[in-house]
């Protein structure tokens, strides 16, 4: 009863901060000039795939500039990946059942890669999530110009980031981001991961698939969540904190879409406020993004809802309605994947002297 009072305490419990508003700014700032430049030039609508590789700039939040250009660089793979195969994906009409299989297939790969490079927020998840977004939504523009807007907004996101080094000018030769080759043990960590990843995915999929849902990449996002906790405590918060925030977040979206006296869009022009909320979402998003996950999904939730509106316009009711369901079912199945597929290391030895409690392949070293 104790243990179960802790768990529940740990659920509301806010992180301290650590640095926290610079990164918010650096994000914030990567996200909204590439943005505000779409919404200046008469293209929202494309500004999906501008934060996308703003999104770069979440990486590498307390490093040293150095570390935190190569730690992006490597994160930019993943959200550039993302954003390319979605987009060719939406350029083919691929959608249904070929979604499902090449998101889960590239779950798997984002999951071992993103633990080799040791990424930091933990695994493959915005690359899914770009991947799952920008397959959804038609292709207003051709495909090497959708990609190219990412690829600018994560170059300009790089800069941001590097900026930093014009005032300290502090360059340390040889240093590098730790991230020790692959032994056996590490490696079949890493497999066992990827393979959690690739059967959440692919089965919170089917369901959204099954269920006759036209946004079933919210599942296999939502299922994506749990797996990137250290220990199973902290996946099963993470897969709480993903639903109770979506559920909150969701109350803001339905509040900035649907008409009413509170709407900002009854008062000024909506693709303006629209790209604004994004910016100011996305700033709250990474203020609480390392603190509390939850209030973390609270903000994010309207960033991705108000940029799937931009791209193209949906029923507010059908939206709201089918982003919960999705949310709740991709979940629970990544929390039960990660109950029912564990590396048989974990489950037949105890843990070695001196490795962190709760420590597991996704938080390898």
């Amino acid at each position: 009863m104790r243990k179960l009072l802790s768990h529940a305490r740990d659920l509301h419990q806010i992180g301290p901060a650590n640095n926290d508003r610079l990164s918010a700014v650096r994000v914030a700032l990567s996200v909204a000039a590439p943005s505000l430049f779409l919404l200046a030039i008469g293209r929202p609508e494309l500004t999906l795939y501008a934060v996308f590789g703003g999104l770069t700039a979440m990486y590498g939040r307390n490093e040293s500039h150095q570390l935190r250009l190569k730690h992006q660089l490597q994160a930019a793979v993943v959200l550039l990946g993302g954003v390319t195969v979605g987009t060719l994906l939406a350029v083919n009409h691929i959608h249904s059942w070929g979604l499902v299989l090449v998101e889960a297939l590239l779950a798997g790969v984002g999951s071992f890669y993103s633990d080799r490079v040791r990424l930091k927020p933990n695994g493959p998840f915005f690359g899914i999530l770009a991947l799952g977004a920008c397959a959804s939504v038609p292709v207003a523009v051709p495909f090497g110009v959708a990609v190219l807007i990412a690829v600018a907004s994560a170059s300009f996101s790089l800069l941001v980031g590097f900026a930093g080094w014009l005032r300290v000018r502090a360059w340390k030769s040889g240093a590098t981001r730790r991230a020790p080759a692959l032994t056996p043990p590490l490696r079949q960590a890493a497999v066992v991961h990827a393979a959690r990843y690739v059967t959440a995915v692919g089965v919170a999929g089917s369901i959204g698939v099954l269920s006759g849902s036209g946004y079933p990449h919210w599942a296999m996002a939502a299922a994506a969540v749990p797996l990137a906790g250290a220990d199973m405590p902290s996946a099963v918060h993470r897969g709480i904190h993903r639903i109770v925030g979506t559920f909150l977040g969701l109350g803001v979206v339905a509040l900035v879409l649907f008409p009413g006296p509170l709407s900002p869009v009854q008062y000024f022009p909506a693709t303006t406020v629209l790209v604004l909320l994004v910016i100011a979402c996305q700033f709250c998003t990474e203020l609480f993004m390392a603190r509390h996950y939850g209030w973390a999904m609270v903000f994010f939730t309207p960033v991705i809802l108000l940029m799937t509106e931009l791209a193209a316009h949906t029923d507010p009711g059908r939206l709201i309605t089918e982003r919960a369901a999705e949310t709740l079912v991709g979940a629970l199945t990544g929390i039960a994947v990660v109950v029912l597929i564990r590396s048989r290391k974990r489950r037949s030895r105890k843990r070695r002297p001196g490795r962190p409690a709760g420590a597991s392949s996704a938080d390898l070293p």
